[in-house]
């Protein structure tokens, strides 16, 4: 990290730390976290998955209870069942593989190996993601009229209104396309640290970051809502390969595989408002002037036990999903990937997140649809550009309406 942005950093946190007690905040932030903490660690241990779960076809009939919406406003993220027939998702998983195999990814990817740094910091190393983008189960699943509906369900979870306007339109979504991921069985290399993305020390030091945390800077951390949606949209990220230019209402990915707790795949600190411990860490005594708990420009940010070990002890893994099944999570949460795959069976999903229709993602959108049309990677990822010359990989004729529109096409 260069001297400008350690000065920067530093300038940002004596002025934060001017505008409360941050000390006293924090005692107070820690005290209720911990209580969060020891509730999901009791029920964990009574058997009971704290993550809440829905069913797709209540999302279509439009009968998600007011109880199942408070616990996943409360919780941070929600599994939504059966978006997918099982039959559909295993389809998908089939093809990938042989989009893979039939396009040799494995050989191009060590050729160019090292070209995304985004998770190089977080000790457990990078997952086994393959940079494809364009293959035609990916964009079947994101232009499919179910994962619209869940979609639109989940951005309504938002209060959307502002001072200049609705921040974003919940009812339509522009594409944002990702990866997958297809875990091996028995891998012990590939695990993810705790962290979150969208935004590290960003968080901190942006302006639309700090409005949109203002009650938390200033003291009155209980008035912060993460549903609050106003200035969200606004926010500016450090361009980075995998840093996410598009603003998520909720990240996500759709299971193409039987997965859960001993299966290497992910867990959740599942509590919406955690992230006033998170931000009021960085500004106690013994964090140094010019550090914000080791957030680097263009990084996931790390949740680690140097700096936040209590709150840690509140990570749960999800329950177990079968193919067809989505999980969300609010881009506030601190979410990982176990380190080892005790499984027998690979952990494969497609990324798919929430993001809605709004001026910042039309942006991006715009640009993505340029690099869809030549094959290449996203814009927000590495050019690896792998798919350029890949046979079988979707074009414009693959492209419903809604889909069209979701790629600002």
């Amino acid at each position: 990290m260069d001297q400008h942005l350690k000065d920067y950093i530093r300038a940002t946190k004596q002025h934060l730390r001017g505008m409360s007690d941050v000390k006293a905040a924090f005692a107070e932030v820690s005290e209720e976290m911990a209580r969060e903490v020891a509730a999901i660690q009791e029920a964990t241990a009574r058997g009971e998955s704290v993550i809440p779960e829905i069913a797709y076809g209540d999302i279509e009939s439009g009968s998600v209870s007011p109880e199942q919406v408070a616990a996943i406003k409360h919780r941070g993220c929600v599994v939504v069942r059966g978006v997918f027939p099982r039959e559909q998702a295993e389809a998908w998983n089939r093809q990938i593989g042989e989009y893979i195999d039939e396009n040799d990814y494995l050989t191009h990817a060590k050729e160019k190996a090292g070209m995304d740094t985004y998770f190089a910091d977080l000790k457990a190393g990078a997952p086994q993601i393959y940079g494809l983008y364009w293959s035609k189960p990916q964009v079947e699943a994101r232009q499919a009229e179910s994962m619209a509906a869940t979609k639109r369900f989940l951005n309504r979870l938002y209060d959307v209104s502002g001072p200049m306007g609705d921040e974003f339109d919940p009812d339509q979504d522009y594409a944002y396309a990702d990866r997958t991921r297809r875990r091996a069985p028995g891998d012990t290399t590939l695990g993810l640290s705790p962290h979150m993305d969208s935004g590290s020390y960003e968080r901190w030091v942006d302006p639309a970051f700090q409005k949109i945390y203002a009650p938390i800077f200033e003291g009155h951390w209980k008035d912060y809502d993460p549903w609050k949606a106003t200035f969200r949209t606004q926010t500016r990220e450090y361009q980075s390969p995998a840093v996410c230019s598009m603003f998520r209402t909720f990240q996500g990915w759709t299971g193409l595989t039987t997965q859960g707790p001993e299966d290497g795949t992910l867990s959740l600190l599942p509590i919406a408002n955690s992230i006033a411990y998170f931000l009021l860490r960085a500004l106690q005594d013994d964090v140094e002037a010019d550090d914000l708990c080791g957030a680097k420009p263009g990084r996931a940010l790390g949740a680690t036990k140097a700096w936040h070990s209590d709150i840690l002890e509140g990570m749960v893994s999800i329950p177990t999903v079968h193919p067809g099944d989505t999980v969300w999570w609010h881009p506030d949460i601190i979410h990982a990937v176990a380190d080892e795959h005790k499984g027998k069976d690979f952990a494969n999903v497609i990324y798919v997140a929430a993001s809605p229709k709004c001026a910042k993602n039309e942006a991006y959108a715009r640009k993505q649809a340029a690099n869809f049309l030549q094959g290449r990677s996203a814009p927000d990822f590495a050019a690896e550009d792998y798919e350029v010359a890949f046979k079988g990989r979707a074009t414009l004729e693959d492209l419903t309406e809604l889909g069209k529109t979701q790629m600002a096409l």
